[in-house]
């Protein structure tokens, strides 16, 4: 077996859930008994990290990070959208880079936020969505 450092985190994670008996869906869907438990633990990490990008704290940063990719690949195993991962982070990715503006830069808000370009084209999940039917 791989060491944990070198497994990506949805194997990491899955063992977990299979080691608590936390489900891992193998279909899309919204589980509606456990979404709202879902979302807020998310909503709890996100907090945690603002906690500890106020406070300067570097050790708490990672640890809420981590944290986060932990819950949000849990919610991908519940969801049943682990096995789309790649294939959706592919099709965001390829989105995301349609971004950039007509002069090949990027197009930045005032905060520095990556605003879309004229050539932008939206991710087409539906099609990553189909290909799982």
């Amino acid at each position: 077996m791989a060491d944990k450092a070198e497994r990506d985190t949805l194997s990491i994670v899955r063992e977990w859930h299979e080691a608590f008996d936390v489900p891992v869906v193998e279909t899309p869907s919204i589980p509606e008994a456990r979404a709202p438990m879902r979302l807020a633990i998310l909503e709890e990490e996100v907090a945690e990290l603002r906690q500890a990008v106020e406070a300067g704290d570097m050790v708490e940063v990672l640890d809420a990070l981590c944290d986060i990719q932990y819950v949000l690949d849990g919610t991908f195993l519940e969801f049943g959208l682990h096995p789309l991962k790649a294939a959706a982070m592919a099709e965001v990715h390829a989105s995301n880079m349609s971004k950039l503006g007509a002069d090949g830069r990027p197009v930045l808000r005032e905060d520095g936020k990556v605003l879309k370009g004229p050539d932008f084209c939206p991710p087409d999940l539906t099609a990553v969505l189909a290909r799982e039917k």
